[in-house]
């Protein structure tokens, strides 16, 4: 009889540069997502208390946000899929 190959073989295992790789990028994506909504957000508030103008300013400024966070993921999706 011949024995299976055990589940923990070398093969399925990612080896620790890629375990760091996978890490780095989903790191980099959070920042991608997060920061221009974030930063959009408070500038829109700033604004908005600067000239009064209620909800304007921080509505644009979080569509501004959220339209950069998709554009930068979208290159970021490019890149990777490059390399």
């Amino acid at each position: 009889m011949t024995q299976s190959p055990s589940p923990t073989t070398k093969a399925t295992k990612l080896p620790q540069s890629a375990v760091i790789l996978l890490l780095l990028t989903i790191l980099d994506t959070t920042w991608r997502a997060f920061i221009p909504t974030i930063g959009g957000t408070v500038i829109g508030i700033v604004l908005d208390n600067l000239f009064h103008k209620a909800p304007l300013f921080t509505t644009i400024m979080i569509i501004a946000g959220f339209a950069t966070s998709a554009a930068l993921i979208t290159l970021q999706i490019r890149k990777v899929k490059r390399s």
